[in-house]
């Protein structure tokens, strides 16, 4: 009996993909629920399995056409080969009865027993879009990494790992694989499209205005290196300042709730929930993963989830929910090494928070010049909704609660 491929629910308000690649070609067995098909979303990257095992007989769609949830991409012949049993070792010919008896042989070496098993090679798998694009821009060989997926797949962790593990530079002539190509044109993912879109719809219909701050971090980097051992060994995760960042703006945004709303027409929308989106970078690009209601949250709550989505997003696991509905946002290029940035405003949210790189300057305390640790903070909002007194008041808010992270437990 033929099986149809569709197209799955994609997620809230998501109705179209696009065929990122084929797993298998036509006439190949397939078992139930092995991947055949990976598509692309605006935020997501998803695999779409096999419904019964048996035979691909066609492929409606492919690689690189858009299509919308429910379209056909394909079917399947259930059970059409899928039940083959492995072949019995041939019988071995009895010698005929009036044959002579042929010479002794000297006695043949044992056939030598396999070496155990390597980990698996990603040569003859298809690359998914985000595994390629690690591999094209690090000028991998994909042979040469261990692959853990399905059936010998290269995984985008995989990769990462080796990248981890193996920072030597590429041979000389790793630029010869193309001769004379000067260029090279890449369709854009459907992701990077609508990061795009969003980006430049920011820019396009918000007063986007930057003010900056700058925080002192010695106190907070005293409190989490004097409780990073205990926490660690009580909660199971480490102890960062993303936690400590994400409770300090629950203080700023509960005082100053202009900056948790947002505009819809002639309205505004005031949130009286707090869902931070946490900035995280992704090899198919930055994605915004969302902690909701993290005013009820604890420390550990909010470490463990922000590791979790940091796990996810580099593998594309992260779902279309996770994705959506946040009320503010923090991004942290400082893990990059910037100094100083402003950030875009994920819409329609009203304002970002920036957080940068730790770095000691000298400063004046009490009439003496120190070196402290200096982290530059940055806020874009939308000066449609936030008036300079509000966001000034904000980041000062913030500056407060981060060099006296008592004010956070006190939430004053």
């Amino acid at each position: 009996m033929a099986r149809e491929i569709v197209v799955p629910e994609l997620g809230e308000s998501v109705t179209e993909a696009t065929v990122a690649q084929w797993f298998k070609a036509v006439g190949d067995t397939v078992a139930a629920d092995e991947p055949l098909v990976e598509l692309e979303t605006d935020k997501v990257t998803l695999e779409v399995p096999a419904p019964a095992a048996g035979k691909l007989t066609e492929i409606a769609v492919e690689s690189g056409a858009d299509v919308e949830v429910g379209a056909l991409l394909g079917r399947i012949e259930e059970g059409a080969g899928s039940a083959a049993a492995p072949s019995k070792p041939a019988d071995k010919p009895k010698p005929a009865e009036s044959a002579p008896a042929a010479a002794p042989k000297p006695a043949e070496k044992p056939a030598p027993q396999p070496a155990p098993a390597a980990p698996a090679k990603a040569a003859d798998q298809p690359l998914s879009p985000a595994v390629r694009k690690l591999v094209e821009e690090n000028r991998l060989d994909p042979s040469a990494i261990a692959a853990t997926g399905k059936d010998g797949r290269l995984t985008k962790g995989d990769v990462l790992a080796h990248l981890e593990g193996d920072q030597a530079a590429p041979p000389a002539d790793a630029r010869a694989t193309a001769p004379g190509a000067r260029e090279e044109r890449v369709r854009m993912s459907r992701l990077r499209k609508r990061v795009a879109e969003r980006l430049k719809e920011a820019q396009n219909t918000a007063a986007m205005l930057t003010t900056f701050n700058e925080v002192d971090m010695s106190a907070l980097k005293s409190a989490r290196t004097e409780y990073r051992d205990g926490f660690e060994k009580k909660y199971g995760v480490r102890l960062g300042y993303m936690s400590f960042f994400v409770k300090a703006a629950i203080v700023a945004l509960k005082e100053l709730p202009e900056v948790n709303a947002q505009i819809e027409g002639e309205e505004i929308v005031y949130k009286n929930h707090y869902d931070i989106g946490v900035a995280v970078g992704s090899p198919q690009g930055l994605v915004v993963p969302v902690l909701r209601d993290v005013d009820q949250m604890d420390f550990a709550d909010i470490e463990k989830q922000i590791g979790e989505f940091g796990t996810r997003a580099r593998d594309g696991k992260l779902t279309m929910e996770e994705l959506t509905g946040g009320t503010f946002t923090i991004s942290n290029g400082g893990v990059f090494g910037s100094l100083l940035s402003t950030p875009i405003i994920n819409p329609p949210q009203s304002a970002i928070l920036g957080m940068h790189k730790i770095q000691d300057r000298a400063v004046v305390i009490d009439g003496k010049v120190e070196v402290r640790p200096m982290m530059y903070l940055a806020l874009t909002y939308d000066h449609r909704l936030v008036d300079g007194r509000e966001a000034v008041t904000f980041l000062v808010r913030i500056k407060e609660c981060i060099e006296d992270p008592k004010r956070i437990l006190l939430d004053i």
